[in-house]
């Protein structure tokens, strides 16, 4: 079961890193996920991937459609500050390698903040094997790195 109120109140205290969310877009979100995960249904940490064939209007996912004929995007994944340091959200991560191994795809792809910074995120990016391919400056006055690991 999917405790989407706690993935909604997960998701406002992290609006900064992520985008706000209200219910009927998380529960469409879910329906058109190539991949979801939840841990302590919602409270702990979440994950919402899309592959290339979503019906999906966010700008970074756009531009990686541009780019790319076939990849898995990972449009946010959050981890509570009382359950990090615990690999949930490594775990996260090769289970949604592991599902996009078997459909077949080669790449995974994300955007992380610059401005304002989440060295955070980029850190764990990097360890699992992300590296730079774009940046771009947004509306709203972010600065994003383009990211990808080759599976």
């Amino acid at each position: 079961m999917i405790g989407f109120e706690r993935i909604l109140a997960l998701n406002a205290a992290h609006e900064v890193e992520t985008s706000r969310l209200d219910r009927a877009a998380l529960v469409e979100m879910l329906k058109t996920a190539f991949h979801s995960a939840t841990e302590g249904d919602g409270r702990d940490g979440f994950l919402i991937a899309f592959d290339q064939h979503a019906a999906y209007s966010s700008q970074n996912f756009l531009w990686f459609k541009a780019r790319y004929d076939r990849f898995v995007y990972v449009d946010r994944v959050i981890v509570a500050a009382h359950a990090r340091g615990r690999g949930l959200a490594r775990r996260f991560y090769q289970d949604l390698f592991d599902c996009a191994r078997e459909a077949g795809h080669e790449r995974i792809v994300c955007e992380i903040n610059l401005e304002p910074p989440n060295a955070g995120s980029l850190a764990f990016h990097r360890a699992m094997g992300f590296a730079e391919v774009g940046q771009a400056e947004l509306g709203s006055g972010k600065l994003v790195s383009y990211q990808l690991a080759k599976l």
